[in-house]
């Protein structure tokens, strides 16, 4: 079956170059200029990922971005931004997006992200059958829950994005591995590109902030310094 793209992007050069890139990649590609004309489109159902511009007429790409995962089911959204503020970021990812590319960006950088976020879609889809065989990890009032991807602390739901709880989970299969940045985007995201470590430095610093009861102590994901980061052993 024939993926389809959605493409809410109001540069044109831009828009027509990423949807170049996904019918490229063998995938139908829906381009809209408008942040309130695309949440419309993506109600419509029938989109298997979203390709979201930050600043966007008629609704901006956080608000857009806020409204699609308050919608039943779960779909990949890649942020697209001119920005490349800490605030920028951590914003769009807290929205619940599952990724971001700064501007300007390579083609090929563009499809390794787009074949990354499917080849984890394909991963959950095949893995959540298997994840029933799979016990819950429980250490030190920490419990995550592979089958419900529910993360407690102390027995307090904690409300982590897709990408956290991937991350989480990684760490936590792994006791006392250390993991460098580039280990850490080929095992979670999918790919690795020089420069994007920081992609894994923000998300561990939500991940913290939300597990941990001093993100500036951790418990749980802690820096080995000059290599990376592990969870306790």
């Amino acid at each position: 079956m024939t993926r389809t793209v959605l493409i809410i992007e109001d540069n044109p050069g831009i828009g027509e170059l990423v949807r170049m890139q996904v019918s490229d990649l063998g995938m139908r590609a829906v381009l809209v200029d408008r942040g309130d004309t695309g949440l419309e489109r993506f109600r419509e159902g029938g989109i298997d990922l979203v390709i979201l511009d930050l600043m966007l007429p008629g609704l901006d790409g956080l608000a857009v971005c806020r409204e699609i995962r308050s919608c039943p089911g779960y779909v990949p959204v890649l942020m697209l931004t001119a920005k490349s503020t800490e605030l920028d970021r951590v914003l769009g990812l807290e929205m619940g997006a599952d990724d971001y590319l700064t501007k300007p960006f390579s083609v090929a950088e563009l499809a390794a992200r787009i074949k990354a976020l499917f080849r984890r879609v394909d991963a959950l889809s095949q893995g959540s059958s298997a994840s029933k065989d799979v016990e819950e990890i429980q250490v030190d009032g920490l419990k995550i829950d592979p089958v419900r991807r529910r993360v407690f602390v102390n027995d307090r739901e904690v409300d982590l994005t897709a990408r956290e709880f991937d991350l989480l989970w990684h760490f936590a299969s792994h006791r006392g591995r250390v993991f460098s940045r580039a280990q850490l985007l080929d095992a979670v995201w999918g790919y690795n590109h020089e420069g994007y470590e920081h992609t894994v430095n923000t998300h561990i610093n939500r991940l913290r902030n939300k597990i941990e009861a001093d993100p500036a102590e951790p418990r749980y994901v802690q820096t080995v310094w000059g290599v990376g980061y592990r969870f306790m052993d």
